[in-house]
C-alpha cells in the first residue's frame, strides 16, 4: 500500500501569501463550504484545486484556514445560493490605516475581504480526488 503525504503550507507574510495564492488560483469553491467562526476568529474554505506542483496535475481537496479574522465582508455573493460555485482568481493583502485586509477575488466579480490582525494562513491538503 502506497503511503500518501499531503502538503501543509503556512503563510505569515505577503511573500508566503503569494505562494498560497498561486497554488489556489483556479480552485473551485462551493458557497456552502465557506465558514466564518466568529468566536474563534477563524475563516475556513474547503476548495478543490489542481496540484500544480505535480506533473500529473491531480485534483486535490484542500482547506484554506485564515486565523485572527475580525471582520468578513463580501461583494457580489448571494449567500442564499448555497450550491453556487466560484473559481478563485487570486488572493491579495494590503494595509489600510492600522488594519491588514486580505482580499479573495473570484470569478463573477465576487470578492471576500477579511480584516485580520496578522497574516496567519494555512493551506492543508485533505485528499486526492478521483484517485
Amino acid at each position: 500500500m502506497e503511503k500518501k503525504f499531503y502538503k501543509k503550507i503556512i503563510a505569515q507574510s505577503d511573500a508566503d501569501l503569494n505562494l498560497i495564492s498561486a497554488l489556489c488560483s483556479d480552485a473551485q469553491i462551493k458557497l456552502s463550504e465557506i465558514k466564518f467562526l466568529l468566536k474563534n476568529k477563524i475563516f475556513l474554505i474547503l476548495l478543490n484545486r489542481i496540484d500544480k506542483e505535480d506533473q500529473n496535475q491531480k485534483n486535490i481537496q484542500s482547506v484554506l484556514r485564515f486565523e485572527h479574522v475580525n471582520i468578513v465582508k463580501s461583494k457580489n455573493i448571494n449567500q442564499s445560493k448555497k450550491e453556487e460555485i466560484f473559481n478563485l482568481i487570486t488572493i491579495d493583502s494590503y494595509k489600510m490605516e492600522k488594519k491588514t485586509i486580505i482580499s479573495l477575488y473570484f470569478n463573477k466579480k465576487a470578492i471576500i475581504n477579511l480584516e485580520v490582525e496578522v497574516i496567519d494562513i494555512t493551506l492543508e491538503d485533505q485528499k486526492i480526488l478521483n484517485d
